[in-house]
């Protein structure tokens, strides 16, 4: 299968940089596919898991927003948060988004509840996409 040049990167790292056979990425529209020579594409991201083909090697992550761009020099994700799935541990998650729903129920002032509302759903999101 031919190949060609994928990049992931969040803000705090390159997650991933090299020669691809495909990759299958959670586009706002929906999950699409990007193999050698796809058309130029520009597209934001939705959570959901970036899954990368590498010569018969799959290797996934779970990406948070962002931009995906399909150009001739290959396609770039720039993920506002990304991680590998192989590093989540689904009992964390858990009990992650019941302490998140407790300080939505403990906030204080609205600027609280509003921070707590928005990570409890980035956590469900997270849950969502991982089919956990």
């Amino acid at each position: 299968m031919a190949t060609f040049h994928f990049e992931l990167v969040s803000p705090e790292k390159l997650l991933f940089s090299g020669e691809v056979d495909a990759v299958v990425a959670p586009g706002a529209e929906g999950l699409f596919t990007v193999l050698k020579d796809h058309a130029p594409v520009m597209t934001v991201l939705k959570p959901g898991v970036v899954e990368i083909d590498e010569a018969g090697k799959k290797e996934k992550l779970f990406v948070r927003g962002g931009f995906a761009d399909v150009g001739l020099g290959g396609f770039t994700i720039l993920a506002e948060y990304a991680i590998p799935v192989a590093e989540l541990d689904a009992a964390k998650i858990g009990a992650d988004i019941k302490d998140a729903s407790e300080d939505v129920a403990d906030a204080k002032t609205d600027e609280a509840r509003r921070l707590a509302a928005e990570k409890l759903s980035q956590l469900q999101e997270l849950k969502a996409a991982l089919g956990l």
